[in-house]
């Protein structure tokens, strides 16, 4: 079983990727960090934009979890740029066959800041034909969610 984990967050090792680390105690995954990557807004045609990439190894992948820090109310700019560009370049029900968990924490969120970055998951998961197995939002949920992996 193929596992990636996109880290959103620039810090390669802080709050999201320990998280990472708790849902997939004892398993072998790749970290891909999204701040090592040149990936254009959508509707910009930059020289060197690496997210053929990113969505290259998320097609090798069986599992995908995708981390984001809580920014500005919400997802982090690195995630909601990549989900933002797949629009065009993956076709809907492609990433069938596959499953995405979502990892987002962040200082004190507000309940309705988790919901909306769940749903937006929710809705990237389901347009790509994946299976959305759940949020982690602290240690203990990425444990318990980690065990059904």
């Amino acid at each position: 079983m193929k596992i990636l984990f996109i880290n959103g967050s620039p810090e390669k090792n802080g709050n999201t990727a320990a998280l990472a680390a708790s849902l997939l105690k004892g398993k072998e995954y790749e970290t891909l960090n999204l701040t090592d990557y040149q990936i254009g807004s959508y509707g910009q045609q930059l020289p060197g934009d690496q997210l053929k990439e990113v969505i290259r190894k998320i097609k090798e992948s069986e599992i995908l979890v995708i981390g984001s820090p809580l920014y500005w109310h919400n997802l982090c700019g690195s995630v909601r740029n990549m989900l933002d560009r797949f629009y065009g370049l993956v076709e809907e029900g492609e990433l069938s066959g596959r499953t995405l968990y979502f990892l987002f924490q962040g200082a004190a969120p507000e309940p309705w800041m988790m919901e909306a970055g769940e749903y937006t998951m929710k809705r990237f998961a389901g347009l790509y034909g994946m299976k959305y197995a759940g949020m982690a939002t602290n240690r203990h949920e990425a444990e318990k969610l980690g065990k059904g992996i």
